[in-house]
């Protein structure tokens, strides 16, 4: 089940020629080089720039580490391999991407999960949060945040040492800006790009600047860079909830992104020995979206002679099923009389959503004749979440009467649902009642944050011990949180709420689905508009609410030693963390008058818990020159990673107090307690170093992972609440601890290898066998969150000194996707993608690009794979068995750019 391997060679061949041409003509040029080399041609010395530059830089940065670290080059300012940042990582063995909306937004390292790597900012954390209300906080950062042309590269650490910071599992990115000292002075850069898609058509600008100055005497430099991006983008797909009446639902989802980005970086050495250095960074994403679905309820209706299903699966839903005909109910408003026949449902979610993160960072170092000192400090916030979430919807029981009814057939028994409507279900705004307004039970807002403060300072000296060769420690102190909450609106007059037009919330039709249905397009700003206009208050849901805050200190002491053809490093870290959770509390409070019902018995103050854990953290990196070429590397280490904030949240939800049943009373909760995910893990590699920044090498990996968090039910606590049904205070607490442990362990082989002619091959390749404790989730898969077992990346390219041309292909075998909210855990079946790029350096001012990607239109496919007995762990029935949950078209995007240097 887990290897989709041939089915992703199947679906290269498609590119076969490409691809095969690029390596064929690789190779006879290959030999007529070597041949005119053997003629007695002399070899000049060439600067490598380019493609094969930065391939050749990453090649270099992995010899010289005592770590296990592979690298991702930028070739030039504003020239990063992809236009997407989380796609480079993905270029990286063992390295794979989730890509969501569109982008690249989470990365898994060696099969472990996205939340246990740490992405860091010039060796710092980086604020970030979400701005889907359907997704849980967690410790992940959100690459789609970091536009390319801001970076000058990344180092991904996959083995642990004692002076990298603590929180990565799975491996360490640490993302690294450019710096004015180190560059030109007087260095401009400016780009503009076109995107466009198959599906998100409309042209999107793209806008991307850097200037970098610095003194005669090179003591003083300022850079400053900024990109900005606009985009509509577009998902269309088929999403089946299946709990209402059997539903299927296409669905389109419409993002109005704009990402904006500004870098400011300061430098000053007054003297050879001492530098200080000011860093700003700005990120601003608005995501702004609607989703818009049409509810085809194919089991309103399941009179015998209207109705059949041929097919159930395993968990007894119907797979296959048939309505013969269309019928219109006799439904009121308000279900006040009458009976739907087999009407369609049509809703349009509004999302005002935005994030923003900005950080300040000071470094200062000085250089002595044996030693040097560094220290930094500074501070990272971002603000984020829904502002505001609106519902439209169109029903029957809303007074729309004449919408399209469904009769037709449902195949759902493959990885994809097929619909086939007899019927039609095509609507305008005919189809809807004449006067609208939003559902007041959906109008919220739920704003989070995440803040750090951190002070760091290194001291290095050299040491003549024999083999030992310096001395490294540090102290880091972090001070760290992170919020979220959830409001209800509040309406200033009787519900419903000002009615307008509905014509007023549409504009023209379009595509609901895959499927070729058409409905009313929804027109965000004035759903918004006539939303807030009715809105005179906000009311916190204090079940909504939590806080953490966790006070991190690390110290660490780390030799490095070399003698003859070994060198490395060994050290101990030690880290304390003492974190306070804050929520709301179940205690029985009345509810007060003008509060909003779900707060009843809700404590209106906020309690806090507190506890603390501490660890020491070993590290071993050992490499050996077995020959001038042949490098053969070994390393052991301990690592963490941190629980998920959500599984922190100490906000309650209960159930059975004051309901007149007894002994149904459950309090669930989060647990502030929760220690860190502790890993024991080795390495060992061969490297084989030819040519010119050429490589072929084998690693394999093991990871041995323990505190895994599971759920813990407990009956007859006390929780000092005594409820009014029993007299009694006597409850089921559902919470989290930690129990159960992991494995990992797996292989990467690599192959990077330019020919003397311009062209060149990067492949690779990742097997990973990745066993988790399936009581830590709800769908009992025993594999952990987002790891592929198998992931590959082929790359072919040519370059000269005016045209450049690549083609990439990554593919990934299946992984599980596991989020709170509607969407759940699903698999998410394989995924392919094949990129082409092409540059043209008109002058050496001047270039030319274009880019497109996922050309061969991959779709995206996700489906319940849980067996059936889990729907007593909470699994809902469209994720279990195989079927076909939500699937979504595959979309080619194509990028033509222009840029300027100095």
């Amino acid at each position: 089940m887990r290897n989709k391997l041939s089915d992703a060679i199947k679906l290269a061949n498609k590119s076969a020629l490409m691809l095969g041409s690029v390596a064929a003509v690789a190779m006879m040029s290959f030999v007529s080089t070597a041949q005119a080399q053997d003629a007695g041609a002399e070899p000049e010395e060439v600067l490598v720039t380019g493609i094969r530059g930065a391939l050749k830089n990453a090649v270099d940065i992995k010899r010289n580490s005592t770590a296990i670290v592979d690298a991702v080059s930028a070739e030039d300012v504003g020239k990063f391999p992809d236009s997407d940042v989380g796609e480079s990582l993905g270029r990286v063995p063992g390295v794979t991407v989730g890509r969501a909306f569109g982008q690249g937004a989470s990365v898994s390292i060696r099969g472990a999960a996205p939340q246990m790597t740490l992405t860091q900012l010039n060796g710092q954390n980086v604020a970030s949060t979400g701005w889907y209300d359907q997704q849980a906080i967690d410790r992940s950062f959100n690459y789609s945040l970091l536009p390319s042309q801001l970076v000058g590269g990344m180092d991904v650490y996959k083995s642990s040492q004692a002076d990298l910071n603590e929180g990565g599992i799975g491996g360490i990115v640490i993302v690294k800006t450019r710096k004015p000292l180190d560059m030109e002075a007087n260095s401009v850069y400016v780009g503009a790009k076109a995107r466009t898609g198959t599906i998100s058509d409309d042209v999107s600008p793209e806008l991307s600047g850097l200037y970098s100055w610095k003194n005669d005497s090179e003591t003083f430099g300022v850079l400053v860079a900024g990109a900005t991006e606009e985009l509509d983008y577009v998902r269309r797909g088929t999403e089946s909830d299946y709990r209402w009446w059997d539903d299927v639902s296409p669905t389109t989802f419409i993002q109005e992104r704009e990402r904006t980005a500004l870098d400011l970086t300061a430098q000053w050495a007054p003297t050879d020995a001492l530098t200080f250095g000011l860093h700003f960074l700005s990120l601003d994403l608005k995501a702004n979206n609607t989703n818009t679905s049409t509810y085809l309820f194919t089991g309103l209706d399941k009179s015998a002679a209207n109705y059949t299903c041929s097919e159930t699966n395993a968990a007894g839903v119907c797979v296959k099923s048939t309505t013969k005909n269309p019928v219109r109910g006799d439904l009121t408003a308000g279900w006040a009389s009458g009976a739907l026949g087999t009407e369609t449902f049509n809703q349009t979610w509004g999302r005002i959503a935005s994030m923003k993160s900005e950080t300040v960072d000071f470094d200062a170092e000085y250089a002595g004749d044996a030693f040097k000192v560094t220290a930094r400090a500074g501070s990272t916030k971002a603000d984020g979440g829904t502002d505001l979430t609106t519902n439209f919807s169109h029903f029957a029981s809303l007074g729309d009467y004449n919408m399209a009814l469904w009769a037709g057939s449902v195949d759902a028994s493959g990885k994809k649902i097929k619909i086939n409507p007899t019927s039609d279900l095509n609507m305008t705004l005919a189809n809807y009642r004449a006067q609208s307004a939003a559902e007041a039970w959906a109008v919220k807002r739920g704003p989070n944050s995440d803040e750090e403060t951190y002070a760091q300072v290194d001291f290095e000296f050299e040491l003549d011990l024999g083999a030992i060769k310096s001395f490294k420690t540090g102290v880091r102190t972090t001070d760290h949180d992170v919020e979220k909450s959830s409001d209800q609106a509040v309406f200033g007059k009787v519900i419903p709420q000002t009615l307008n037009d509905t014509s007023r919330f549409y504009s023209g039709t379009f595509e609901v689905g895959s499927h070729g249905f058409k409905a009313p397009k929804p027109v965000l700003g004035a759903m918004i508009d006539a939303t807030l206009a009715d809105v005179t208050d906000w009311k916190q849901e204090r079940s909504g609410y939590a806080a953490l805050n966790e006070q991190n200190d690390a110290l660490y002491g780390m030799f490095t030693f070399e003698a003859d053809a070994v060198k490395g490093n060994f050290g101990l870290r030690y880290v304390s963390t003492e974190i306070t959770g804050k929520s709301y509390a179940i205690d029985g409070t009345p509810l007060a008058a003008g509060d909003l019902a779900q707060n009843a018995f809700y404590s209106n103050d906020k309690s806090s818990t507190k506890e603390n854990y501490d660890d020491v953290l070993p590290s071993l990196n050992v490499s050996f020159d077995l020959t001038d070429d042949l490098v053969l590397r070994t390393t052991a280490s301990q690592a963490l990673s941190r629980a998920n904030y959500n599984d922190m949240f100490t906000a309650a939800t209960q159930a059975g107090y004051q309901d007149t049943v007894q002994g149904n009373e459950r309090l669930t909760i989060g647990n502030v307690g929760l220690k860190p995910m502790k890993a024991s893990q080795a390495d060992l590699g061969l490297e084989y170093y030819y040519g010119d920044g050429n490589m072929l090498s084998a690693t394999y990996f093991v990871k041995s992972i323990n505190n895994f968090v599971t759920t813990e039910i407990q009956v007859n606590q006390s929780i000092g609440l005594v409820s009014p049904d029993t007299g009694l205070d006597n409850w089921e607490v559902n919470t989290l601890k930690n129990a159960g442990g992991g494995e990992i362990d797996g292989i990467e082989l690599q192959l990077n290898h330019a020919f003397d002619n311009g062209f060149g091959i990067v492949a690779n390749y990742t097997y990973v066998n990745a066993n988790a404790p399936m009581e830590s989730y709800a769908d009992r898969i025993g594999v952990f969150t987002e790891s592929s077992q198998d992931s590959l990346n082929l790359v072919g390219y040519w370059e000269n000194d005016v045209y450049s041309a690549r083609a990439a292909y990554n593919w990934r075998s299946e992984y599980m996707i596991r989020e709170t909210g509607y969407y759940g855990n699903r698999m998410h079946g394989d995924f392919g993608s094949l990129d082409l790029s092409f540059g043209w350096n008109v002058t050496d001012s001047l270039s030319l690009t274009f880019e497109a990607t996922n050309v061969l239109e991959e779709d995206d496919i996700q489906y319940g794979a849980a067996e059936a007995y889990t729907s007593q762990y909470g699994m809902k029935a469209p994720l279990l068995e195989g079927f076909p949950a939500w699937s979504f078209e595959g979309e080619a995007t194509y990028m033509l750019g222009v840029s300027f240097k100095l």
